[in-house]
């Protein structure tokens, strides 16, 4: 099991204790903490990694996955003490069965939680549509960190995603890899300090991470299909200055520029992201 952690002082300890009942081994990556979380950790028996300055959850992703070799199948949980180690037999056991290659352990397979945040709930939403058109894997709880994998799948991740957005960042790498990727309900916790970055701000930055990864894994969708927006736009606006001429009328300069514009906007960006999406293509069918 690989545990992520930053300033868990207070619950790392007894994270540690509880996943060592289901788990042979426990490496918890200190990414940085300015308290007692590494010191607790090796206490409570597992193994520590120490990084320091704070590199980010993606690069202690990165150094656990290293760390876990030999191991048949990883697990991935946070340490502040929203997620219970006892959902981890369910969590592996499709792996087990050789049904996936991966298990996202969610809070929403079953509808959507009453105990969630609404604020929460909205802006997870939008996160997973987003990732899920962005992966092509369909998930219902894109930003859970509670998740298993085989061993097969540990060099196919990049970890190149800064803060929080590495969740999604995985699932386009398992979608983009055709990783068999299954769902588990599990339990949550909101009654702990789940996390130290502001709910808006982690947000927007995992949407931004989301979209700038679009304009290479879904080229499509990052350009093309706005481009036929702004080009129907463009269209639309042309035609009505046609019927406009045509009854008598005359042009005005502001109008027409812009619906230039849009169209060749519209245009460039449509055959930008069919151009991509034939490299990316050819990129995949060559591997």
């Amino acid at each position: 099991m690989i545990l992520p952690a930053y300033n868990e002082e207070v619950s790392i300890g007894s994270i540690v204790l509880l996943s060592k009942q289901y788990v042979d081994r426990v490496i918890v990556v200190d990414d940085g903490s300015s308290d007692r979380t590494a010191e607790v950790a090796a206490r409570a028996g597992a193994e520590v990694i120490v990084h320091f300055p704070n590199k980010g959850k993606g690069m202690a992703f990165k150094t656990g996955f290293a760390a876990a070799e030999g191991a048949d199948i990883i697990v991935t949980m946070d340490s502040d003490g929203q997620h219970n180690p006892s959902d981890i037999p369910r969590l592996v056991a499709p792996i087990l069965r050789g049904e996936a290659d991966m298990v996202n352990g969610s809070r929403y397979l079953n509808g959507h939680a009453t105990d969630t945040p609404a604020y929460r709930r909205i802006g997870q939403t939008i996160l997973d549509k987003v990732t899920v058109m962005n992966s092509g894997v369909k998930i219902t709880d894109s930003q859970s960190g509670f998740r298993a994998f085989a061993a097969s799948t540990k060099d196919i991740f990049r970890f190149s995603a800064q803060g929080m957005a590495i969740e999604s960042e995985m699932l386009a790498d398992a979608g983009r890899a055709g990783l068999r990727v299954k769902e588990v309900e599990i339990q949550v916790r909101y009654d702990v300090d789940c996390s130290t970055e502001n709910p808006i701000r982690h947000g927007l930055v995992v949407l931004l991470t989301v979209f700038k990864d679009m304009e290479f894994n879904k080229p499509l969708y990052y350009f093309t299909l706005p481009g036929l927006i702004l080009g129907a736009g463009g269209l639309y606006m042309g035609f009505g200055f046609l019927r406009t001429f045509y009854l008598g009328g005359g042009l005005e300069f502001g109008p027409t520029i812009l619906m230039i514009l849009l169209t060749l906007v519209g245009t460039f960006m449509g055959f930008t992201g069919i151009m991509l999406h034939s490299i990316s293509g050819l990129s995949t069918h060559l591997k």
